[in-house]
């Protein structure tokens, strides 16, 4: 028997690449537009100070600005310790506008004084969230400002150190109790 061949006819497949086309038509403005929203930021931060150096150093420059932060508001303390002014948090939270007009009242007083002082050394108590610190870091570090008809950014105190807050002396629900107690249900 003789085998018959069939020619085949044989043609190119052609490629259809229009739904490839309409992907990348849709898919590179996309990614293009999210670039601009996953920009990473970098906050410098200084070492605090050791206590041996502060002591040896008693210049105003190299008195250290202290701002804590804690679950009743911020305090602002300088020298060291020293308190300067509180500003407690209200229902709306922490008061961000009073502590930037505050602390831009200060470094005009700085400024008038001949004192360089552009370092600050935030304390943080360990319940205090973390928008709430990035918040305080942005507000300590610049203040939105008009020059010549622009709006600028001018500096406060750009040189930031982290720390841990001392522990806030406040009394508990017991002692509360007590007193009120005590005190025939009246505080």
């Amino acid at each position: 028997m003789m085998r018959r061949y069939r020619r085949l006819n044989k043609q190119e497949a052609e490629l259809d690449i229009t739904s490839f086309m309409n992907l990348m038509i849709v898919l590179v403005p996309v990614l293009l537009l999210s670039l601009v929203f996953s920009q990473v930021r970098i906050l410098n931060l200084q070492l605090p100070i050791s206590a041996e150096i502060e002591n040896e150093q008693v210049t105003d420059e190299a008195k250290i600005l202290e701002l804590v932060i804690n679950k009743v508001g911020f305090t602002l303390n300088y020298p060291s310790g020293i308190l300067l002014k509180t500003f407690n948090k209200t229902e709306q939270g922490y008061n961000y506008s009073l502590l930037s007009k505050y602390l831009q009242d200060l470094k005009f007083t700085f400024q008038q004084k001949n004192i360089k002082k552009n370092d600050i050394l935030i304390l943080i108590a360990p319940d205090v969230d973390y928008q709430t610190i990035v918040s305080t870091m942005d507000i300590v570090r610049s203040f939105p400002s008009v020059v010549a008809a622009n709006l600028v950014d001018a500096e406060l105190f750009p040189q930031i150190s982290l720390g841990d807050a001392p522990e806030l002396d406040l009394p508990s629900e017991k002692d509360v109790v007590e007193e009120k107690n005590e005190n025939g249900g009246k505080l």
